[in-house]
């Protein structure tokens, strides 16, 4: 590892580019014109980022080793990188989070101004902001060019909207860059989405054989030392350290980036909402993670994704899928991240208690539902679920059981090693608890056990039965369904798309047959959130 310098205050830097853990890319914005001669780089590790919310340990590991491996490809490139590198004694902290240290680093280095491209957090932005008002310096906020849409240029489209539909917004984004277009303009194979040919299960064989992932990202000497750090200063983190295999340089990346076109693909659409016991990868690309930290460019994995469709070496349908979760969806919930606000934050549109939190299984993994289990041992092990379990399973759970929508971000911010802010906000308030009324998803994601029994072989050995709302086999998901219903049933009985479910909840109304289930919701509730929260 290069040797860090020391600050020089005759060495004065004209600016000082800060780089954030996610934006570990040579090419970013805020490193556009930078001068080895005259500016320098500042990057920091701080206690905040690692405890901010309960941070698996895989995912400090993941950020903090590649920032280190980022650091050092800059210094041996010639550029001078300020760096504040966390260690097991905290009293060599030169500060609590980002604001602390940068006010101090910048007081001994007396930059002319500060350089930063845009933070996809705006709890991380505020900090920023406010260490250069303390600073008086200016602080030149870039756009990040690593995506296809600034924040203005989503909000173009947005205003004036009364709904933001994404699948509208994605056929926009597919005829602006001419992406899986034909000559005429038209979607290629003629449809704009294979959606509905992509949600096929595995039946009772369950999936075919599946080739490892590249194992050639095993710790070097930098990512020892991250996780050696990891385990003595964040031991009671949640996590398992043992199934590190995230790529944390841009080369590592590639290499995984690669492997997927190659081997996965081409069974990634038909297969990329089933769920099958003790396979969390199954033929997802788990790229969400270089992409996210900027080691990998959306467009680059685009290209390779319709290279293989042109060389018949993946479906339309895989392909489209894949390119859909990148410009459609990933596009589309940084554009509501930012055009929503800081307030988005703290949506909560069914009026979930505040201190309803997620149950302590979320942390451990230790519950008897199979498939909350089995999704579980995935996040614990690997710090990663594909999204029909973080939606479906533990979203699901949290929706139906009452969490308060801050509290179900957070917990997911610090579980998944892919979690920042503009990705996570929307999908969890959004898309999963329905938490901002509608602004992503026009109706709520809920459903029973049938649906996670359809997807899976979960219940197959689960000693809850999907189909039973009441006894001792009732299904918690079946049960708190109708009770979720009951519960919100006014709220949902003018959203034209719950109809269906509204009229089912009134006939278990008619029935009386809704009084057993809430007795027994109850005592769920009082189980898994504590009694305090079962009124929930």
């Amino acid at each position: 590892m290069p040797k860090q310098k020391d600050h020089d205050p005759a060495k004065r830097p004209r600016r000082l580019h800060l780089v954030l853990g996610d934006q570990l890319d040579p090419q970013s914005a805020a490193l556009a014109d930078l001068d080895p001669d005259r500016d320098a780089v500042w990057m920091a590790e701080t206690h905040a980022e690692a405890t901010h919310v309960w941070c698996h340990k895989l995912r400090l590991i993941v950020f903090f080793s590649a920032m280190r491996h980022f650091r050092d490809e800059l210094t041996d490139k010639g550029i001078t990188v300020h760096y504040h590198e966390l260690t097991t004694a905290p009293s060599k902290d030169r500060g609590k989070d980002f604001a602390e240290v940068l006010i101090k680093d910048a007081k001994k280095l007396k930059p002319q101004s500060l350089v930063v491209t845009q933070p996809g957090d705006f709890r991380v932005d505020d900090m920023l902001e406010q260490a250069a008002d303390e600073l008086d310096l200016e602080l030149d906020v870039r756009d990040d060019e690593h995506f296809f849409n600034t924040p203005d240029q989503f909000a173009e489209w947005a205003d004036g909207k009364k709904d933001l539909v994404q699948e509208m917004f994605y056929r926009r984004m597919r005829k602006r860059d001419h992406i899986l277009l034909t000559k005429d303009g038209k979607p290629v194979g003629g449809d704009w989405n294979y959606d509905a040919d992509n949600r096929e299960t595995f039946g009772k064989s369950g999936p075919p054989s599946i080739r490892k992932r590249p194992h050639n990202f095993r710790p070097d000497d930098t990512t020892k030392n991250v996780i050696d750090m990891i385990e003595k200063r964040f031991a009671d983190h949640p996590g398992n350290t043992n199934h590190f295999d995230y790529p944390v340089t841009r080369a590592e990346a590639l290499t995984y980036l690669r492997d997927f076109v190659e081997h996965r693909l081409a069974d990634f659409g038909p297969y990329e909402d089933a769920m099958w016991t003790d396979a969390p990868f199954l033929y997802h690309s788990r790229l969400s993670q270089a992409l996210n930290m900027k080691l990998l460019n959306p467009r680059e994995c685009i290209e390779k994704a319709i290279d293989a469709y042109e060389n018949n070496n993946a479906p339309l349908q895989s392909v489209e899928g894949f390119v859909r979760q990148l410009i459609g969806w990933r596009e589309f919930i940084r554009g509501v991240y930012f055009h929503q606000g800081r307030g988005y934050l703290k949506r909560n549109a069914l009026g979930n208690d505040p201190d309803a939190d997620v149950p302590s299984f979320y942390w451990d993994g230790d519950t008897d539902m199979a498939c909350v289990k089995d999704v579980m041992q995935s996040v614990i092990n690997h710090a990663w679920a594909h999204h029909i379990p973080r939606l479906m399973v533990t979203g699901l759970l949290a929706t139906l059981l009452g969490v308060h929508p801050r509290k179900f971000h957070d917990w997911h911010m610090a579980m998944y090693v892919d979690a920042i802010d503009w990705a996570s906000a929307p999908n969890t308030i959004g898309m999963a608890s329905y938490g901002d009324g509608g602004v992503v998803g026009t109706k709520p994601y809920a459903a029973s056990g049938n649906y996670i029994n359809k997807m899976s072989n979960y219940c197959k050995n689960c000693r809850y039965h999907p189909k039973h709302a009441t006894g001792d086999t009732a299904c918690p998901f079946t049960t708190l369904y109708w009770d979720f219903l009951d519960r919100h049933r006014d709220a949902f009985k003018s959203n034209a798309r719950m109809a269906f479910q509204v009229k089912n909840i009134d006939r278990k109304r008619q029935t009386g047959e809704i009084k057993q289930i809430r007795k027994q919701a109850k005592q769920l509730k009082q189980h898994m959130l504590g009694k305090a929260n079962a009124s929930a």
